[in-house]
């Protein structure tokens, strides 16, 4: 990807391949907020940064080309090029089509695997302003203090404490499986790092060894922890949009992009609300 570094920061030459609304807030990810003049502010492990579209441009602002390399060519997946996997999905099915059509410049974030799985525990029958309230009270409470904010908790902090110390969470009972989650982790009994490469069926598995981790966190962590794009997440409304709007598609009818196809054919079916029934 192109990009030059200037006074402004790092400024990423993209076009329409990268937009931030419909990446920020298409649900995979909790730590970034849009703020009054459109821009957006977020912190990736220790790194504060804030970002805005100006024309074809988007400018990581006082970023530097050590920034760029190390931490946001890879978290904005900066290598890849998105129009030839959208060309790829509606190949497998012209169904596919208007779902691909419906948005555009959806990225997916490489984000720390361990962030994506607590947030995806959280993420249970929640919804996305809480998400971000429970996440950003556990950086606040139990991360290290940064410029503009909070690092995200590690395993090895919230493992040793108690469900009820994550009280101020107000997590309810999600708690208990975050402390789970966090002994389990640390303690070498789930092995996050073989998920970039093993098999998915066993990464499956092994991301369901902790308590109430089932089979829609799996997938999510997956997808948005470990760029695993062959990860397909289904919740009830995914399957009504399967079933209503491309009745006969699976997700293992989707091939190598699965996860980003189940990105466009969510965000038409909640264009589209009328349809899924």
């Amino acid at each position: 990807m192109e990009y030059k570094i200037t006074e402004r920061g790092v400024e990423i030459k993209i076009g329409n391949c990268f937009d931030l609304k419909n990446t920020f807030e298409c649900g995979q990810c909790f730590r970034w907020n849009e703020n009054k003049d459109g821009s957006y502010s977020g912190i990736v492990k220790d790194k504060y940064a804030r970002i805005y579209r100006d024309g074809e441009v988007v400018v990581i602002e006082d970023a530097d080309e050590i920034d760029y390399k190390n931490i946001w060519e890879r978290y904005f997946d900066l290598g890849e090029c998105y129009d030839d996997m959208r060309k790829e999905i509606v190949l497998l099915d012209s169904r596919l089509k208007c779902a691909v059509d419906s948005i555009d410049g959806i990225r997916i974030l490489n984000q720390d695997s361990w962030e994506a799985l607590c947030s995806f525990i959280i993420s249970q029958n929640n919804n996305i302003p809480r998400i971000k309230g429970i996440v950003e009270r556990s950086c606040e409470n139990f991360g290290d203090k940064i410029e503009n904010g909070y690092t995200f908790p590690t395993a090895e902090r919230l493992a040793a404490l108690t469900a009820d110390d994550l009280a101020p969470l107000r997590a309810g009972f999600r708690a208990r499986y975050i402390i789970d989650a966090a002994r389990k982790v640390s303690g070498g009994d789930v092995t996050l790092d073989k998920m970039y490469y093993a098999p998915i069926e066993e990464c499956r598995k092994e991301l369901m060894k902790i308590t109430g981790v089932g089979a829609k966190v799996a997938e999510c962590t997956l997808l948005y922890g470990f760029h695993r794009l062959d990860a397909f997440p289904v919740d009830v409304w995914m399957k009504k949009a399967l079933t209503t709007l491309f009745n006969g598609i699976t997700p293992e009818n989707m091939g190598r992009y699965a996860g980003l196809a189940q990105q466009y054919i969510f965000h038409y079916s909640r264009l589209n609300p009328e349809l899924v029934k």
